[in-house]
């Protein structure tokens, strides 16, 4: 099984990724972004988003679904993906290899996620770096909470305010893993 945890940038992906991965040792981390830095190193989307990269959505699936099959084990999976192009062609994928998903939007108030995007510090050692991170991010914001309005029913809306423990706790009682 798949565990999906979606949500804006500073929505507290990683974070409750990290509590779940706690809580359930033998469950394998894939973080998609990785795929997007390889693909990225070797070929470029127009737009900028590595996600709007076809090979991208494909292999994400892919790697995912193996991980699963392979080694039987639950996967947690932290990544904005708001395109609801996207999200049905990955999950059309995933399930194609018979492959569950427990899908997960972190909700949370734009003001709050950018506070908390303002409050974490991704390269320390370059502040233009950092300025641009935080920047891009920032402007992400609106355009993924108007998106997510339109992901499927089936997604399972957390409240982004609540604490990493408190929402890992409605997820593995939904999961029946808690």
């Amino acid at each position: 099984m798949i565990i999906w945890i979606n949500g804006a940038f500073g929505s507290g992906k990683t974070t409750l990724v990290a509590e779940l991965r706690a809580r359930v040792p033998t469950a394998l981390v894939f973080d998609p972004e990785s795929v997007g830095d390889l693909l990225g190193s070797i070929v470029t989307s127009t737009s900028g988003d590595f996600q709007d990269i076809p090979l991208w959505r494909t292999e994400v699936a892919a790697i995912a679904a193996g991980l699963v099959l392979q080694y039987r084990r639950p996967l947690l999976v932290p990544m904005t993906l708001v395109e609801k192009e996207y999200v049905t062609e990955i999950f059309g994928l995933l399930e194609k290899a018979a492959v569950g998903v427990e899908h997960f939007f972190i909700d949370a108030p734009a003001e709050v996620l950018a506070a908390r995007i303002d409050g974490r510090t991704e390269h320390p050692d370059d502040p233009e770096a950092e300025a641009a991170s935080r920047t891009w991010c920032k402007r992400q914001i609106q355009p993924c909470i108007r998106k997510a309005r339109e992901l499927p029913a089936s997604v399972v809306r957390l409240d982004g305010e609540k604490p990493a423990g408190v929402l890992a706790d409605e997820i593995l009682e939904r999961v029946g893993s808690g």
